[in-house]
């Protein structure tokens, strides 16, 4: 039997993340003695043949982690619908040995793929009886193996939670729109943003429930009445009259009202220009959402589903059906192809079949969760309380450190609670709030803009409940006759909200729902795999790391960078995997002097053959000995002319600037399912006190009881922390290439 051998394609649209999936699947097939080409220019270059099939080495991936697009290229190719133009790629294919294709594209290019494994045989029988292959060739090369990973900005596939792109061209929309509402705000002007998404509405919805964006027109949702114009209009004068200084109306390309006629950005602007007598803007986002620089989300992404590809190879077996590469939560698993296919192009047939209940039902619980909560955030004013209605008094408050998306969380929470008939409380400064009695009334526009601000805007301190500030606490809570808490923040807030739970005999103001929110960068909370804030922080750390990589380059330089994290080593793992970074020290692993030497040695080898960059990634509490300033004074000292060594700790630029696309959108999803904790149980004789978090792709709420089950209190982390199980995939892409190839990370 020969070695197996890949090929790997790009196809379709490009998408930002395909390069980190291509330099995972290369590095890694590498590792395991697996032969890898790269097909340029998709499926035409699998007909041309020639010099567009190229084998790989591991230096030929080197320095495309960071890049936008495919390094590989895509096209558009006609002849490969044709059976005469499959003939040729399966010549092509077995000429060289590969029985193993790796596409990343969209679902038409993976349809492709699966019709040519489908022909396969019949195809090498025609070419041998043509004597472009000999018999014995045709019956070693039988079977065709099919791995599909998803490139589309779209996330348009089913089977999978995210597909490479789609976080990215979330970013590239949430900036534009943030800048577009500075403008529109000043002028108090109106603006139409145009998005894509083809079918899928995703990226207009998320778009907008990220950005506070006024109205949205998606193809799995059109208005619910025929004279829509006019529902949208008065819905967004009534945000004027409410204090809105600007409206923005996001638009999917594929937007069409109930009776499928399609609506476009130039009839909404004339609409919208008519109505109000004044300047309309449209933008039209375009392949701006497609571009740049892929997002540390879609970095990892592209490299676990790189890796999860390598591992369907090596474990396919020949009759075995083509394979998808998905998401699910934050675990990559695989999942027949072409019933993901077939799933997917059943959400188009339902929008022009009009049956939009099937297409939301299709899209999924999320998608049609996000919709629901934003139909709430949308409104100009919330509903009227319902006559008879016992309103609650709910009061939120930020605890510990400030996370991205933290105001994210706090609007959303604010205006469910309100819609829902209730009278919301902000406590500002966080428990220190409590205890002095810093608690104002929150009103529908109090938290008008917040969605897209970083920091807290009510402020947030480490301040804890303690024995001798409970009676100031519990004489707040009864002054206020608060009768729910919302607390969102750290490990110092969890540990507040449990202080006040196990105090209810002592103090009977304690006896009210509480619910923790998960929101700190260091992502060491229990019950959650992510906090909120952890992925704008790792997008910060990604876009000053690859900065420092640019300097480094040029001068053959180590740099060792010290991240964030506490106890933690999520944000150094994470971003060690989305810059390249060849070593990273985790406190969960420890530092040894042994380490420090192999991993000495392992730059010196690298720059003596070439290498110009060397890259060391630190959680902040790796060790207390072996600091950065002693690995940046040892790698210096016997790095001696050949390379030399800076450090840079990031430092608190991890914890600023306006939250991720992610954390707006998880913050609002978690602060919606939290005000509905608090209703459904402050009429309980004992309410319960709980944390929520993300696990397994779903949220999930725990009693606050199984908190010292789930944390290890001498570390502040979770005793299990899922994002471990990639330390294997992360050693074996930071291994020094083969000696003829060290020259780029």
């Amino acid at each position: 039997m020969c070695a197996k051998r890949i090929a790997i394609l790009t196809s379709g649209g490009d998408a930002p993340g395909m390069n980190a999936a291509i330099r995972a699947i290369v590095r890694i097939a590498l590792n395991r003695g697996i032969e890898v080409y790269a097909i340029y220019e998709g499926y035409q270059g699998l007909i041309d043949g020639g010099d567009r099939f190229r084998k790989l080495t591991w230096d030929s991936v080197g320095g495309i982690l960071h890049r936008g697009g495919t390094v590989i290229g895509t096209a558009r190719c006609d002849e490969f619908r044709t059976r005469e133009g499959r003939r040729k790629a399966a010549h092509n294919l077995v000429e060289r040995g590969v029985d193993n294709l790796v596409v990343i594209g969209g679902d038409g290019s993976l349809t492709g793929a699966n019709v040519l494994r489908q022909e396969w045989q019949s195809l090498l029988t025609e070419l041998a009886e043509m004597n472009q292959i000999t018999p014995e060739i045709a019956e070693q090369y039988a079977h065709l193996f099919i791995v599909g990973l998803v490139g589309s900005i779209d996330n348009d596939m089913h089977g999978t939670d995210m597909t490479i792109g789609a976080d990215t061209a979330l970013h590239r929309i949430t900036e534009a729109i943030d800048a577009i509402s500075s403008t529109a705000a000043s002028h108090q002007r109106t603006f139409v943003v145009e998005v894509m998404g083809r079918n899928c509405g995703y990226l207009a919805l998320m778009g907008c429930l990220a950005t506070g964006a006024d109205w949205v027109l998606i193809p799995e949702n059109p208005p619910e009445v025929d004279n829509w114009e006019k529902k949208m209009c008065d819905d967004l004068r009534a945000g004027r009259q409410a204090g809105r200084r600007d409206s923005i109306v996001i638009i999917a390309e594929g937007a069409r009202d109930r009776n499928g006629k399609p609506i476009t950005s130039a009839h909404v602007m004339e609409v919208l220009k008519k109505e109000f007598d004044e300047e309309v803007r449209v933008t039209v986002l375009g392949h701006v959402q497609r571009g740049g620089t892929p997002s540390a989300f879609d970095r990892n992404l592209g490299t676990l589903m790189g890796a999860a590809a390598v591992d369907a190879v090596m474990s396919g077996s020949p009759n075995d059906e083509p394979q998808l590469i998905s998401l699910r939560g934050n675990r990559i698993v695989r999942e027949p192809l072409m019933k993901c296919v077939e799933q997917s192009k059943a959400v188009g047939q339902a929008i022009a079949d009009k049956n939009y209940e099937r297409a939301l039902e299709l899209r999924g619980n999320s998608f049609r969760e996000t919709l629901r909560t934003l139909k709430t955030l949308l409104r100009s004013l919330p509903h009227e309380p319902i006559a008879g209605q016992k309103r609650l008094r709910l009061a939120v408050l930020n605890s510990g450190a400030p996370a991205p998306g933290m105001n994210a969380a706090i609007r959303a929470a604010i205006r469910i609670g309100l819609d829902k008939g209730h009278i919301m409380l902000g406590v500002n400064n966080g428990f220190q709030g409590l205890i002095d009695g810093e608690i104002e009334p929150m009103d529908w526009m109090s938290v008008n803009g917040w969605a897209s601000v970083g920091g807290s805007e009510l402020g947030a301190n480490r301040e804890v409940p303690s024995e001798s500030t409970f009676y100031p606490v519990a004489r707040t809570l009864e002054r206020h006759e608060i009768e729910g808490l919302l607390v969102i923040g750290g490990w110092t807030a969890y540990q507040g909200a449990y202080r006040l739970y196990k105090q209810r005999e002592n103090f009977s103001a304690f006896n009210i729902p509480i619910i923790c929110l998960p929101a700190s960068i260091n992502n060491n909370l229990p019950g959650s795999e992510l906090s909120i804030g952890a992925d704008t922080a790792l997008n910060n750390i990604m876009w000053a790391v690859d900065r420092v990589k640019q300097s480094a380059i040029a001068q053959r330089r180590c740099f060792v960078v010290e991240v964030m994290g506490r106890y933690c080593g999520y944000l150094a793992l994470m971003s060690g995997l989305a810059t390249g970074a060849e070593r990273v020290y985790l406190h969960e692993e420890g530092i040894t002097l042994r380490d420090l030497q192999n991993d000495l040695d392992h730059l010196m080898t690298g720059f003596e053959l070439g290498k110009r960059l060397g890259l060391m990634i630190r959680n902040e509490k790796a060790n207390p000995i072996y600091t950065a300033d002693f690995m940046a004074a040892l790698f210096e000292e016997e790095g001696g002319a050949l390379f030399d060594v800076r450090q840079t700790i990031l430092g608190h630029v991890q914890q600023g600037g306006d939250p991720s696309p992610f954390d707006r959108i998880q913050a609002t999803r978690l602060a919606a399912r939290c005000v509905d904790f608090l209703i459904e149980n402050a009429n309980s004789a004992t309410p319960a006190g709980a944390f929520i978090g993300l696990e397994s792709g779903g949220i999930r709420i725990h009693n606050i009881e199984e908190m010292p089950q789930l944390m290890d209190e001498t570390y502040q982390r979770p005793k299990k922390q899922w994002w471990l199980d990639l330390l294997p995939i992360s050693r074996m892409l930071a291994q020094p290439a083969p000696e003829s190839e060290m020259t780029s990370v």
